[in-house]
């Protein structure tokens, strides 16, 4: 393996070793990887910061998958798994946690003889009318993330390039199993060379990284590694025949590898079952088709299909030979051997760009438009390298308004028209050439709020891109024509409590703000600290005095307008609390909503009484003993939200109040239920 070291760390490559994946662990049915958690870091959260997390939670941090924030963490023996995944995910810095799953290929079963020299589907993509405009270039690399490739093929020798054994972190690449080979000879085996059979892209390399045990099985973590090693080594193609679509971990490597010019292609699964989760914008997921462009029965379907292709095909066998195999294993490679013959023509294309161009392009089938089983439609080859066969031109972009040489104030809506034969991707609108904004549909306009523009001539611009990354520009020149700005400063004054007077415990501070235009936000301060920030009336805070010495104090509000005109008003009080004894009486508090044995779903609202001899500075939320969130503003209103992963059943609701002395007062558990 190359870089992408970490400190006092070895690279995820060395799976078998770190991790200690045993090759029975890794052939067992579908599950997940025992006592192993992949956790994904928000953006910008360090590696000091994902070191003290993980070991604060009583994990340990092997590895990070290159190109990805994504953690590899071991639990301890015998750790309840689950509690230590809602651990995580109660984790500020942390954006996802889900199980190391162990994933078999989509399924390969070898066709009766009767089928062998079957390549119906290379004509029914219209393979050889692609073929005139291009057969493929020998500088696009397809990555085989798989079971290995076996390389002294009589149709593949001469088409490797070195890749990797991520599942026992050396260089052999051979093919343990044989998916792998008949997958590579569906995408880029040898073609026109009088031998075996041909495939979608002849002259394509293949880049063979096997991340599977002997029996098949891959983990998602092996599958992500192999996915950002080929990214790092200049694949512009990969294809993985498992069904990953709806894991983060492997969703992460994909958009590395988008970031670096690549297109990664996927199965929808041989299980005729519906995948309700959501589409993968990094991954193309293709369902397979029969002779008569009719979905295999054995097909999956679901939300996250892109493309359909021909699932059944003639392609070569580990050790030598050929056969047929079906499954959504080979309408995948089908697809990647499509989009290497695109790359081929024009290697500037953007990974963005070509799925586009598949998807355009595409034979619609089933319900008009994009649908659940064939997607966009039935790959179509001869279109797809027709759309970028260099004859588009640039698009069509004009002006409706505003008109050249108008005169603006207020918000106005800018709006253009635009056309191309490969169809508007985006266009986006400057002002001066600063970018204002960007319209994904037409009509294409955006709203452009003139004053915050200077009075006199401004240029915008409108410049739109089609789908295979060429422009066009237009301009129209205004006058910006507005009314003289803002400059009166908002009205406030403190109406509670009273200039002179002396207080104590929790005090509350109100104001009242007026401006000739709108209050924007009013400061609530403490001899000089702010303590509160308000933006909408009634404006009030809560302000605890046992915060500050007895004495006197200055309390100040200060109004904000839009314009940034401001004012302030100040009040003189004497704080007087008690400090003859120490406080220790804990604050006493309840959860008055929701009602216990109640049933809750969406963002709850938890509310308390909550008293004290003195004040109450702070009150804590935590949902099944975990602390979930605080609040340190009376009310003392704290949220629950129970959308996405909350699991449903019977939840533990229980708050704690603080006062300025430390001490702690808890309610009484509630138990609802989601």
């Amino acid at each position: 393996m190359p870089g992408h070291h970490r400190l006092k760390r070895q690279v995820l490559g060395t799976l078998v070793l770190i991790l200690g994946i045993s090759s029975a662990a890794w052939g067992q049915s579908r599950g997940h990887v025992p006592n192993r958690l992949l956790v994904g870091f928000k953006p910008g959260v360090s590696e000091v910061q994902t070191d003290a997390v993980v070991k604060a939670l009583q994990g340990q941090s092997h590895s990070r998958i290159p190109g990805t924030s994504v953690e590899v963490v071991t639990l301890p023996d015998q750790a309840n798994e689950n509690a230590f995944v809602n651990a995580f995910k109660n984790r500020a810095e942390v954006e996802f946690v889900e199980f190391d799953e162990i994933v078999p290929p989509a399924d390969i079963t070898p066709n009766d003889p009767a089928y062998a020299n079957w390549e119906w589907h290379l004509p029914k993509i219209s393979a050889p009318t692609a073929w005139s405009a291009t057969t493929g270039s020998a500088s696009i690399v397809i990555a085989i993330i798989d079971t290995g490739v076996y390389a002294a093929h009589e149709d593949l020798v001469g088409k490797i390039v070195p890749g990797w054994n991520i599942y026992s972190n050396n260089s052999d690449t051979s093919d343990v199993y044989g998916h792998g080979t008949q997958v590579a000879g569906a995408a880029a085996a040898a073609s026109n060379n009088g031998l075996g059979v041909a495939s979608v892209c002849w002259y394509c390399m293949i880049m063979p990284i096997r991340v599977t045990d002997t029996t098949g099985y891959a983990t998602y973590s092996a599958l992500a590694s192999g996915v950002t090693w080929a990214a790092n080594h200049g694949a512009r193609v990969a294809n993985m025949s498992f069904i990953v679509s709806d894991s983060a971990t492997v969703t992460s490597a994909a958009q590395y590898f988008q970031s670096n010019g690549g297109v990664v292609t996927s199965s929808a699964g041989n299980y005729s079952t519906f995948d309700a989760t959501a589409d993968n914008p990094y991954i193309l997921t293709m369902s397979a088709t029969d002779p008569n462009d009719n979905l295999y029965s054995w097909s999956n379907t679901g939300n996250n299909v892109d493309l359909a292709a021909p699932g059944c095909v003639f392609t070569t066998l580990n050790g030598g030979g050929y056969a047929s195999g079906c499954g959504t294993s080979f309408s995948a490679p089908v697809v990647a051997g499509v989009a290497g013959l695109i790359l081929s023509l024009n290697p500037s294309l953007s990974p963005a760009q070509v799925t586009k161009i598949l998807e355009q392009n595409a034979d619609d089938l089933g319900a008009a438009g994009w649908d659940p089983s064939f997607g966009w439609g039935r790959v179509n080859a001869a279109r797809a390298v027709s759309a970028e066969g260099g004859t588009s031109g640039s698009p069509s972009v004009s002006f409706q308004s505003p008109q050249n040489g108008a005169t603006l104030s207020g918000t106005v809506t800018a709006q253009v028209s635009a056309s191309d034969s490969a169809g508007i991707a985006s266009v986006s609108f400057y002002v001066d050439n600063v970018l204002a904004g960007t319209s994904t549909t037409s009509p294409y306009a955006w709203p452009l709020n003139t004053t915050g523009l200077a009075n006199g001539g401004h240029s915008l611009t409108a410049t739109a891109k089609d789908t295979l990354g060429h422009s066009a520009s237009a301009t129209s020149t205004v006058t910006v024509s507005n009314t003289v700005a803002d400059t009166t400063p908002p009205t406030v004054s403190i109406t509670s409590p009273g200039s002179g007077s002396t207080v104590s415990g929790s005090v509350s501070i109100q104001a009242t703000a007026v401006d000739n235009v709108g209050v924007a936000s009013v400061i609530f301060s403490v001899d000089g600290a702010q303590i509160a920030k308000v933006t909408a009336a009634p404006y009030a805070a809560a302000w605890s005095t046992t915060t500050v010495a007895n004495g006197t104090h200055t309390l100040t509000v200060t109004a904000s307008d839009a314009a940034g005109n401001t004012a302030s008003a100040s009040v003189t009080v004497t704080v007087s609390n008690n400090t003859s004894t120490v406080d220790t009486t804990p604050p006493v508090i309840a959860i008055t909503a929701p009602a216990a044995g109640s049933t809750v779903s969406g963002n709850v609202s938890v509310l308390v009484g909550a008293t004290d001899n003195v004040g109450v500075v702070k009150v804590q939320l935590y949902v099944d003993g975990a602390l979930y969130t605080s609040s340190t503003s009376a009310l003392f209103t704290t949220k629950w939200n129970t959308n996405g992963k909350v699991a449903k059943g019977a939840h533990t609701l229980q708050t704690k109040a603080y006062d300025a002395a430390g001490n702690v007062g808890a309610s009484a558990s509630v138990i609802v239920y989601k």
